[in-house]
């Protein structure tokens, strides 16, 4: 049987210096962040041990579990890798002015790069756990905000994530109260790598 194929944890240890997000509070959730690679991991393994000895089996409550619970903890992984990907001290205030991604999002948002704005603020401020999400469909290139819970639960299928944003309160609590996600989100825009997310357009 081949090898299992192990995940490794990017490094994000540049993501320090921020405004409005501290850095105990990124190491805190960089552990999280941790955990999810090494759940993938041995869930991994565990799901290519059954299928090479041939115990695959839908009706095996255990193998069935094992597999839901693979695409919560791998998505986990995958949308924090974006999140932290698209975090950088002394960023800029918005995407610059005719840019590649400023054209898309007012192509897509009725010309005006604050109608979008406004509408990833709603979303991102919406009640709940989960995520906020600018994708693009690939098949118009068009660009549309998503709110995302329980990392694998609500993504397009086939879309390809833009901006990134962590709405968990893990994301956030070190630095501010439950009720204040809205100044977390304030923070999150003065820290967007907007060259980062520019290069994930097609």
């Amino acid at each position: 049987m081949a090898d299992v194929k192990k995940y490794a944890e990017h490094d994000f240890s540049k993501v320090r210096g921020l405004t409005g997000i501290s850095d105990n509070q990124i190491a805190e959730h960089l552990k999280l962040y941790a955990g999810y690679v090494k759940r993938t991991n041995t869930l991994t393994e565990k799901l290519f041990a059954l299928c090479g000895d041939g115990k695959a089996s839908g009706a095996d409550p255990v193998y069935a579990e094992l597999t839901r619970r693979m695409g919560f903890e791998y998505n986990g992984m995958v949308l924090h890798e974006y999140y932290f990907g698209n975090l950088t001290g002394g960023a800029q205030a918005e995407p610059p002015a005719g840019g590649k991604l400023r054209k898309a999002i007012e192509a897509s948002f009725g010309g005006k790069y604050e109608t979008w704005l406004a509408d990833f603020r709603a979303v991102a401020t919406m009640p709940g756990v989960g995520w906020a999400i600018l994708y693009q469909d690939p098949n118009t290139g068009w660009l549309s905000n998503h709110w995302i819970t329980l990392h694998n639960d609500g993504n397009p299928a086939g879309f390809k994530p833009i901006l990134v944003m962590d709405g968990w309160e893990h994301a956030f609590m070190r630095d501010y109260q439950a009720t204040e996600r809205a100044k977390y989100v304030d923070a999150f825009f003065k820290n967007v790598n907007w060259q980062t997310c520019e290069s994930r357009l097609k």
